[in-house]
């Protein structure tokens, strides 16, 4: 892996990481705006703090850090346990809000203990974040990095949810282009510690050079992490398992009896991301060396769900892997711009019995064919059931692909369901009383979010590709 674009840093800066930082579009190295307006100018992180934040809030460096493996156990104890050890963590997620959530669930669990969390993402992102709660910790604080302007990503394009599925590349080729000023401003940010996601496999090499433990975090539970196998077959692409068929079977390294595996449907159209894209750096090329030059990792689970599972993972990878809990998403407090939509949407639910409706729903990223939207409108119609169905029709506003509900359909269906092309607030439609089940694209995220509210989730085996190669 080429790590020459993460600039030469050193491991010594140190600077009061409450004032804002600015770097410029060509990587210029950072500098201090002492007048701590919080202003930034255009291609610059900025660091943005809750209106209860604490100047004074505890830092520790990482200068006397043991350099030993045992050092890094202090400092997760320090990380998952209510000790007065406290720490600096930079977090750094994947630009999809499916990834987002989750991070910003576990910097919230972090900065309750009383650790400062440093949480890395776009503007836009960041500005399109839930309303935080008024207990919002004081040591959790937003660092804005704008992306460079990247050809075939459209202007103001910061997450994969502004962008149709083949045009998700060109967000990669933008997040590599951060090497060097990430690496500037983690240099600045002085943390003791870094949790990254998989699209910034260059962050363990950073963290290494400034001397910064790191920690890969996945959203996806460890069965799924210790299916794909150890990193060296992910990053050389020599994985004996060549087609489809050969993942529905569980894996050599798996050492006791499961059904674990891949069905052939679902399988099938995932060989999608195995093929290079614009970034010139497969998904499973950027999962594999994330894993493997972190000191550790993380994933969103836990020992009372798959706890062979977290021992396989971490026997493959021969390092420590921690499960951080399932982070169910705590209930926002809604914005004003958004409470007429959610009083005619509570409006419709408090008339249906308890327990009668169907929630369907498939995630932030994901957008069906127009065939699988017909066959499931005529299913939910013959189903008589009554339905909230939330629909993205598009992905951003380059998207010209769009799709249609059959026709008549909204007619026949009224009064039985509704159906929600714009803004819903999942966690309050969840919570309401009259639903009784979520038909899902069973995305992780979902599923811990019918499990909260104890609504139960059924998949509905839709296939989406990774990017369209048309």
């Amino acid at each position: 892996m080429d790590t020459s674009n993460s600039g030469s840093v050193a491991s010594n800066g140190q600077t009061n990481s409450n004032t804002p930082l600015s770097t410029g579009q060509n990587g210029d190295a950072a500098q201090i705006d002492e007048s701590n307006s919080g202003s930034s100018v255009e291609g610059s992180p900025e660091i943005v703090l809750p209106s209860n934040a604490n100047e004074g809030a505890d830092q520790t460096g990482n200068g006397e850090e043991d350099e030993e493996m045992s050092g890094g156990f202090l400092v997760v104890s320090a990380l998952m346990a209510n000790t007065d050890e406290k720490i600096h963590v930079v977090m750094f997620p994947w630009l999809a809000f499916g990834h987002v959530t989750p991070w910003l669930e576990l910097a919230k669990l972090l900065a309750a203990k009383g650790h400062k969390i440093s949480f890395i993402s776009t503007p836009t992102i960041i500005d399109r974040l839930p309303k935080p709660p008024s207990n919002l910790p004081s040591t959790l604080h937003f660092v804005k990095l704008p992306l460079p302007q990247v050809e075939g990503l459209p202007p103001d394009a910061e997450a994969t949810i502004d962008l149709p599925a083949n045009k998700v590349q060109y967000l990669k080729i933008a997040i590599d282009k951060l090497q060097e000023p990430f690496a500037k401003v983690l240099q600045s940010l002085d943390p003791d510690w870094i949790f990254y996601d998989f699209a910034q496999y260059w962050v363990g090499p950073i963290a290494a050079h400034l001397g910064i433990k790191s920690t890969f975090f996945s959203i996806c539970i460890a069965a799924m992490l210790a299916f794909l196998g150890p990193p060296s077959p992910l990053i050389d692409g020599d994985d004996s398992r060549k087609k489809p068929e050969d993942f529905t079977i569980p894996p050599k390294w798996v050492p006791f009896q499961t059904t674990v595996a891949y069905k052939y449907y679902d399988i099938k159209n995932s060989f999608d991301c195995v093929e290079d894209d614009a970034s010139g750096v497969n998904d499973l090329i950027r999962l594999g060396l994330s894993m493997q030059s972190c000191d550790f990792i993380a994933v969103r689970s836990s020992f009372e769900i798959e706890p062979e599972w977290l021992q396989v993972l971490e026997t493959i990878h021969e390092k420590p892997v921690f499960p951080v809990g399932q982070l169910p998403p705590v209930e926002y407090e809604l914005e004003e711009k958004h409470s007429d939509a959610w009083s005619s949407m509570k409006k419709w639910l408090d008339i249906k019995d308890k327990s009668s409706v169907v929630y369907v729903a498939f995630g932030s990223e994901a957008k069906p064919s127009q065939a699988q939207i017909t066959e499931l409108a005529l299913g939910l119609e013959l189903s008589g059931l009554p339905f909230f169905w939330v629909l993205r029709t598009r992905r951003g506003i380059d998207d010209t692909d769009l799709i249609e509900l059959p026709p008549g359909f909204e007619e026949r269906t009224r009064g039985q369901g509704v159906v929600c092309t714009t803004w819903a607030p999942q966690l309050m439609i969840l919570a309401h009383e009259s639903i009784g089940g979520f038909l899902t694209h069973s995305g992780w995220s979902s599923v811990v979010e019918a499990l909260t509210f104890q609504k139960g989730a059924h998949s509905s085996n839709i296939l989406f590709r990774s990017r369209d190669k048309r």
